[in-house]
């Protein structure tokens, strides 16, 4: 592939049947892909069980009391004890990734403090784990038809409800969900 094919900054969105229960309707933000390989988070699924404030308190994170509620999502299977805070650009640290001029990612638990001050990024997704794929892997699934790809777009990512992002990215598209067949076959 060539740069300009890499997928940074685009929204990767499951086909019906897709054969990994995982990544079921799956809406990953796509925050590097190179020859080595693809990193992604999972935005439209929520890690069960884990508030924001209860994360804070296991990381031994002192805050004032009034701790904004923010949703803790699954990112991704592999390493699901690292968090990531995809975000708005507004809010840059040494340690940050600038993923596009709008949208960077941090992975330190600095950005974890300002949010939960007050003081962090504008916009805010909070995942533990991230999905990723070694060299040509991502690509062998988009060309078996696991996967669809769409620009990112910030309202999806920050501001739609979890079971909202699937449909209205494949809309974003052009696609017909209710057209949509989880069985793949040849001509």
């Amino acid at each position: 592939m060539t740069s300009s094919t890499y997928l940074d900054n685009k929204l990767l969105l499951a086909m019906p049947g897709m054969m990994d229960p995982r990544f079921d309707r799956a809406v990953i933000y796509m925050c590097s892909h190179d020859e080595s390989g693809a990193m992604g988070l999972v935005i439209n699924q929520r890690f069960e069980n884990l508030t924001f404030p209860s994360l804070l308190e296991q990381l031994q994170i002192e805050v004032s009391a009034d701790v904004p509620e923010t949703m803790v999502h699954a990112g991704g299977p592999v390493e699901p004890g690292r968090g990531f805070v995809l975000h708005s650009a507004d809010f840059v640290q040494e340690s940050t990734l600038i993923v596009s001029e709008r949208l960077a990612l941090t992975a330190t638990v600095d950005v974890l403090k300002a949010i939960a001050e007050g003081t962090g990024p504008k916009h805010h997704l909070l995942a533990l784990g991230y999905a990723g794929w070694g060299a040509g892997q991502l690509e062998q699934e988009i060309q078996g038809n696991s996967w669809l790809t769409a620009e990112a777009d910030d309202e999806i990512i920050f501001n739609t409800e979890l079971e909202q992002k699937w449909p209205r990215a494949m809309a974003m598209i052009g696609v017909n969900i209710s057209m949509l067949s989880a069985e793949t076959g040849h001509a």
